[in-house]
């Protein structure tokens, strides 16, 4: 239509669910667009902070959630709200996708290691650099990134983001 203005672009929002959570959102293309770690401090703060979070992300489309519980349920209640297309995933599977065996014998090993392909991630998106990158943060980008894979966003891993 003549005069219309042009839809905004589609966006997915990861979180790794928490009093302190990381947040990530990619845009159509699969790649990072911005990411931060926000302590909502309590349960009640998060729980009105939902709204104003998807609210401000023009175009939101997808919702990815880590965790459970009391901090996960307001994203995905919020989402359903909003007709989003949402999926609740636990750590184990989007590190079977993302992290070698050997880098998820333990809970360190693959922290640090989401930490590396978090920065990886960064790069290959040219998305500013952190001063620091909280482990919430550094995991809301790969559960970001798993879901733009699940959503077909990326029709595969990246080359520079595949593991060694």
């Amino acid at each position: 239509m003549e005069g219309s203005l042009p839809s905004p672009p589609s966006r997915l929002l990861a979180i790794d669910a928490g009093l302190r959570a990381g947040l990530a959102v990619y845009g159509p293309d699969g790649r990072l667009e911005q990411y931060r770690s926000t302590n909502f401090g309590s349960r009640k703060r998060l729980r009105s902070a939902v709204y104003g979070v998807m609210k401000d992300l023009e175009g939101l489309e997808k919702l990815i959630v880590e965790g459970g519980g009391e901090v996960a349920d307001p994203w995905l209640r919020e989402a359903t709200r909003r007709g989003l297309a949402h999926t609740q995933v636990q750590a184990g599977a989007w590190r079977s996708v993302l992290l070698l065996p050997r880098d998820r014998r333990t809970g360190s090993a693959a922290k640090e290691q989401a930490d590396e392909l978090a920065r990886r991630v960064i790069a290959w998106s040219h998305a500013p650099l952190p001063t620091s990158l909280r482990h919430d943060a550094a995991e809301a980008i790969l559960i970001g990134l798993w879901g733009v894979l699940q959503s077909g966003w990326l029709p595969e891993l990246p080359r520079e983001l595949r593991p060694d």
